[in-house]
């Protein structure tokens, strides 16, 4: 069975509201988790990720490979 490795990029948020972390997926719609910590938000979000992949799969839709995309930070003055 052949494995493959995906690099997928996440972003992780303060929870102005209720606390901890919101964290989302750009790369796959809809995939996002939460948690109280970073850590519980980081695995959490891996699971969904996992999730959604396996969802993909069983829907014959294909993954894209995020791997390549770059991420910056754009700073505005107003």
């Amino acid at each position: 069975m052949h494995l493959k490795v995906y690099d997928f990029k996440i972003m992780l948020e303060p929870d102005e509201e209720s606390g901890g972390y919101v964290v989302t997926c750009p790369s796959l719609p809809g995939c996002y988790s939460q948690g109280n910590t970073v850590d519980e938000a980081m695995t959490n979000i891996k699971e969904a990720i996992l999730l959604c992949l396996e969802d993909m799969e069983s829907q014959n839709q294909e993954i894209h490979d995020s791997s390549k995309t770059l991420v910056a930070d754009v700073v505005v003055t107003l």
